[in-house]
């Protein structure tokens, strides 16, 4: 995640100056939002430099810490270590532990993290009743990073019981090696595969790029520079992603359930609906559904998840996300992928760094200096 701090060392020392001017010309100016849900943030525990987390087995929800730990979150705040890999990861630029996932029937349990040399890695444990099998570890994908940031590292599990892996562009700054709109690389892509159809895993057959000869058949979309966060909307299957802008503009794209992907998110041609450098938009484009410029406190947009809890009905349906430099937590109402409003919950997390979903569709907040807050009615 291309994440600029304000002088704190979250996933790396890339400092971007940024703004979270809410202006999307496709939508959020034609329709007012209605009325914001009432909300408060409740702070539950407190974590050791959270990165993101997952829904767990028996209505527990995981915490993945970025020096390697995961923990479980109880009444009493969060247990000790049920996984720790700090020995083999690292927390220079944005590397760490960085994705976590179970599958649909808690058998298996995926983390993303890169290794000591910065390679992003994806890895599979067993579970057997809610426990982690520490022997069972195997890798089932790694690809090489060119520089310490822009590793993406978030993982999920669709509708379809694929796995997506979200992969930055390789980092720098720019795109230098034109990751983005380069077929025949991982980088700067959404993948989707299936971990448990082969050795170490299969590619779906319906995938946008099986067969052709010029193109990775991993590859579900492409064009993204940083898909720090990416959910699958529990109610309809959709896809959002908030893809980490460069200079000027933050992004939240968009892809209906029914998408047969190849979806071109543009980068390094454009940064949201703008050519970026000089680039020319690519006749595949599928711009966001949502951006903003910086020209106030905004620089890294956390992607979050659409709300389809029951403690919050005036929330339900709406698409919940955050910045880490800007805190606020806001929400987009969607109807048919395009944007209908915008609104901002009142609240701030602090340096957002991710949401976490929990089985009954309740969402909390992970703030890098160690609050775990839970969204409740006001």
């Amino acid at each position: 995640m291309n994440i600029r701090t304000r002088g704190s060392a979250l996933v790396g020392a890339v400092c971007l100056v940024a703004s979270l001017a809410l202006t999307t010309a496709s939508a959020d100016e034609r329709t007012a939002p209605r009325t914001a849900a009432q909300v408060v943030l409740n702070k539950v525990a407190t974590a050791q430099s959270p990165s993101v987390g997952t829904a767990g087995p028996g209505g527990t929800v995981w915490i993945a810490e970025r020096a390697g730990t995961v923990r479980v979150l109880t009444d009493d705040g969060l247990g000790d270590p049920v996984l720790d890999i700090s020995d083999e990861t690292t927390t220079d630029g944005e590397r760490g532990l960085l994705g976590v996932a179970f599958d649909k029937e808690f058998a298996h349990f995926y983390i993303s993290f890169t290794d000591l040399e910065g390679t992003s890695t994806v890895d599979e444990l067993a579970v057997q009743d809610g426990t982690i099998q520490p022997d069972s570890r195997r890798t089932v994908l790694t690809q090489t990073q060119p520089y310490s940031n822009h590793n993406g590292g978030d993982i999920a599990f669709g509708p379809d019981g694929y796995l997506y892996i979200g992969l930055g562009d390789g980092g720098s700054g720019g795109d230098p090696d034109g990751n983005g709109q380069n077929l025949d690389t991982l980088l700067g892509k959404m993948l989707r595969i299936d971990p448990s159809g082969g050795d170490p895993y299969a590619v779906p057959q319906d995938n946008p790029f099986v067969g052709d000869p010029d193109a990775r058949d991993e590859i579900w979309a492409y064009g993204l520079r940083n898909p720090w966060r990416f959910s699958f909307d529990s109610g309809t299957g959709d896809l959002l992603i908030g893809d980490v802008g460069q200079s000027e503009w933050e992004e939240i794209d968009w892809a209906p359930a029914d998408s047969t992907g190849g979806e071109n998110y543009g980068w390094s041609q454009m940064e949201g609906t703008h050519p970026f450098r000089g680039g020319t938009e690519p006749a595949n484009h599928v711009p966001p559904v949502h951006e903003y410029d910086r020209t106030g406190l905004g620089c890294s947009v956390i992607g979050g998840y659409v709300y389809r809890g029951e403690a919050i009905p005036d929330l339900r349906g709406q698409y919940v996300f955050s910045d880490y430099c800007d805190g606020t937590v806001r929400t987009l109402e969607m109807e048919d992928g395009e944007v209908t409003g915008v609104s901002d919950l009142g609240v701030d997390g602090g340096e957002t760094v991710s949401f976490v979903q929990d089985g009954d569709g309740e969402l909390y907040v992970l703030g890098i200096a160690g609050a775990v807050s839970r969204i409740d009615p006001a």
